[in-house]
Protein backbone atom coordinates (compact mmCIF):
# COMPACT_ATOMS: atom_id res chain seq x y z
CA UNK A 1 0.00 0.00 0.00
CA UNK A 2 1.63 3.45 -0.91
CA UNK A 3 1.52 5.56 -3.95
CA UNK A 4 -1.68 2.95 -4.98
CA UNK A 5 -3.72 4.22 -2.16
CA UNK A 6 -2.59 7.97 -2.61
CA UNK A 7 -0.45 7.44 0.79
CA UNK A 8 2.40 10.26 -0.32
CA UNK A 9 4.75 9.60 2.19
CA UNK A 10 5.00 5.94 3.57
CA UNK A 11 4.78 2.44 1.24
CA UNK A 12 3.68 -0.25 3.53
CA UNK A 13 4.18 -3.98 2.63
CA UNK A 14 3.77 -7.27 3.30
CA UNK A 15 5.81 -10.50 3.60
CA UNK A 16 5.30 -13.92 3.90
CA UNK A 17 8.27 -16.13 4.29
CA UNK A 18 7.85 -20.15 4.07
CA UNK A 19 9.56 -22.63 6.38
CA UNK A 20 13.37 -22.36 5.79
CA UNK A 21 13.56 -19.14 3.86
CA UNK A 22 15.24 -16.17 4.37
CA UNK A 23 15.79 -12.53 2.87
CA UNK A 24 19.24 -11.91 1.65
CA UNK A 25 21.56 -10.49 3.97
CA UNK A 26 21.18 -6.41 2.76
CA UNK A 27 21.02 -2.74 3.30
CA UNK A 28 19.58 0.05 1.80
CA UNK A 29 19.67 4.20 2.37
CA UNK A 30 16.46 3.87 4.08
CA UNK A 31 14.87 3.03 7.35
CA UNK A 32 12.35 0.89 8.15
CA UNK A 33 9.81 -0.75 10.42
CA UNK A 34 8.13 -4.01 10.37
CA UNK A 35 5.51 -5.13 12.71
CA UNK A 36 5.52 -9.55 12.79
CA UNK A 37 1.87 -10.42 12.18
CA UNK A 38 2.27 -14.57 12.11
CA UNK A 39 4.92 -17.19 12.88
CA UNK A 40 8.21 -17.55 13.83
CA UNK A 41 11.31 -15.44 12.60
CA UNK A 42 14.99 -14.66 13.22
CA UNK A 43 16.16 -11.19 12.33
CA UNK A 44 19.53 -10.54 12.11
CA UNK A 45 21.23 -7.49 12.56
CA UNK A 46 24.55 -5.30 13.31
CA UNK A 47 23.88 -6.34 16.81
CA UNK A 48 23.51 -10.01 16.75
CA UNK A 49 20.24 -12.34 15.84
CA UNK A 50 16.89 -12.06 17.74
CA UNK A 51 13.83 -14.21 17.79
CA UNK A 52 10.70 -12.53 17.16
CA UNK A 53 6.97 -13.98 17.25
CA UNK A 54 3.43 -11.95 16.65
CA UNK A 55 3.33 -8.74 18.18
CA UNK A 56 6.93 -7.76 17.49
CA UNK A 57 8.70 -4.61 16.23
CA UNK A 58 11.71 -4.15 14.27
CA UNK A 59 13.23 -1.06 13.69
CA UNK A 60 15.83 -1.46 11.36
CA UNK A 61 18.12 1.95 10.46
CA UNK A 62 18.90 3.32 6.80
CA UNK A 63 22.35 1.50 5.62
CA UNK A 64 22.11 -1.22 8.19
CA UNK A 65 22.67 -4.77 7.22
CA UNK A 66 19.89 -6.87 8.28
CA UNK A 67 17.84 -10.12 6.87
CA UNK A 68 14.43 -11.88 7.95
CA UNK A 69 14.18 -15.76 8.38
CA UNK A 70 11.48 -18.37 9.28
CA UNK A 71 12.25 -19.96 12.03
CA UNK A 72 9.65 -21.93 12.31
CA UNK A 73 7.03 -24.49 10.27
CA UNK A 74 4.70 -22.34 9.50
CA UNK A 75 4.88 -19.01 7.23
CA UNK A 76 6.73 -16.27 8.56
CA UNK A 77 4.50 -12.94 7.87
CA UNK A 78 5.20 -9.25 8.34
CA UNK A 79 4.27 -6.05 7.24
CA UNK A 80 7.61 -3.62 6.31
CA UNK A 81 6.85 0.12 6.24
CA UNK A 82 9.38 2.14 4.53
CA UNK A 83 9.27 5.79 2.83
CA UNK A 84 7.38 6.26 -0.10
CA UNK A 85 10.59 7.00 -2.71
CA UNK A 86 10.38 9.11 -5.11
CA UNK A 87 12.79 9.64 -8.05
CA UNK A 88 13.54 13.11 -8.74
CA UNK A 89 12.11 14.67 -11.86
CA UNK A 90 14.39 17.36 -13.34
Amino acid sequence: MGDNVGAPTFTMRHFEIAPGGRTPFHAHAWEHEVYILSGRGKVRQKDGEREVGPGSFVYVPGDEEHNFANAGDTPFAFLCVIPAIRPCIK
